[in-house]
């Protein structure tokens, strides 16, 4: 079985959390026997092919950016010289080049789509590209969402429901690093005892104005990581409020990370807008046995964080509830503590690296067996 990924960026270019759900498919599906290549695109002159983690990652020269929107005349080209020897092409949405791309390329293979989330911006944009979206999604043989919140959510993949299913995003914990004594102490040094704790990338969607204006006039810790188009400006609104209590630690790596994981009281996640379709960092706080707190925004971030189980769920846009949420926590560690408990549990039962690339292995299989049919009724999933 051979299986072609067709995405904006990939590694070692980017690390972002759709490069992260791509790598957990190609490490998960290849231990189960599918040979994975992923084409993408590089501002890069290094190599135009290269091997990462078991699988082949092929890289086309982006040319141009229109909102956003990489373009490659190269990557048409090696979409189809790649797709005739993949059994299934995989995209992963929303990349409006990748929908020009498919019937540019002429891929006549099994296709199958994650939709990862709804275009929330660029409205005007919109007009001129939703024929393009509804004739590329009408074209593929199957829809994955990545949450049941999001699909019955998304006004979008309400007019695919026949070949849409459910297949959670997945992490595997054992390729995470274990931090070593000392890194732990030094975080542990910097930050103090009990903190809550943001990972992400400093984006608009991620709600952090929300956070920085909960814990003013507070004496809440909080531990930032992550770096961003946004990062300048969060620090002159925390500037502005006087906060003392906030840490911005920028981008670190991996060992550093799961220390922060590791030592923090509860994962703070204000995301508020559907830009945020999952929450690949919430998912990791989930695996380390943390409550979390998020905001109610119809998507997978409240399939992950279940109200009163796992931690607290509250109204997006909302500091004061979100600050409420962060007192309850911080005023019992009991509490919080079984919280995290559940967390676990419920990344253990639903959320494995290994549970995803199952389901991704029998969609792939159900795909190959109906090749021919230009659409199939995608199988219902279960997590």
């Amino acid at each position: 079985m051979r299986v072609l990924h067709f995405c904006k960026t990939y590694y070692p270019d980017s690390w972002g959390g759709i490069e992260q759900v791509i790598r957990q498919i190609c490490v998960g599906t290849g231990r189960l026997g599918v040979s994975n290549d992923v084409l993408t695109l590089t501002r890069d002159s290094g190599p135009a092919k290269l091997e990462f983690e078991g699988h082949t990652v092929h890289r086309a020269p982006l040319n141009f950016e229109i909102a956003s929107n990489a373009m490659s005349l190269g990557a048409i080209r090696k979409l189809a010289h790649l797709g005739r020897d993949a059994d299934v092409v995989h995209y992963h949405f929303p990349w409006p080049f990748a929908d020009m791309a498919h019937f540019l390329a002429r891929i006549d293979k099994p296709s199958v789509v994650t939709y990862h989330s709804d275009i929330v911006r660029q409205k005007a944009l919109m007009k001129v590209y939703t024929p393009l979206k509804r004739r590329f999604l009408g074209s593929v043989s199957a829809i994955v969402a990545t949450s049941p919140n999001y699909l019955a959510s998304s006004p979008v993949l309400t007019r695919y429901q026949e070949k849409a299913c459910v297949i959670p995003i997945g992490l595997d914990k054992s390729i995470y690093p274990r931090p070593s004594a000392e890194v732990k102490e030094q975080w542990r040094q910097r930050c103090g005892e009990r903190f809550f704790l943001f990972v992400g990338v400093l984006r608009y969607y991620k709600g952090l104005h929300i956070l920085l204006d909960a814990v003013a006039n507070t004496d809440y810790p909080v531990v930032i990581v992550g770096a961003g188009p946004i990062e300048l400006e969060l620090k002159q609104h925390a500037q502005r409020l006087g906060l003392k209590n906030v840490m911005f630690v920028g981008a670190v790596g991996e060992e550093d990370k799961v220390a922060l994981l590791e030592l923090c009281y509860a994962l703070a996640f204000p995301s508020h807008l559907r830009s945020e379709a999952f929450g690949i960092s919430l998912l990791e706080g989930a695996m380390y046995g943390k409550p979390m707190i998020s905001s109610e925004i119809g998507t997978g971030t409240t399939y992950i964080n279940i109200d009163g189980d796992t931690g607290l769920v509250v109204p997006p846009s909302d500091p004061r509830a979100f600050r409420e949420a962060m007192r309850t926590l911080w005023d019992n560690p009991q509490q919080a503590a079984e919280m995290g408990h559940r967390a676990e549990l419920r990344y253990w039962e639903l959320f494995t690296a290994e549970k995803m690339a199952y389901n991704y292995m029998q969609l792939y299989r159900e795909l190959k067996r109906t090749a021919g049919v230009r659409q199939i009724i995608a199988p219902p999933i279960s997590p």
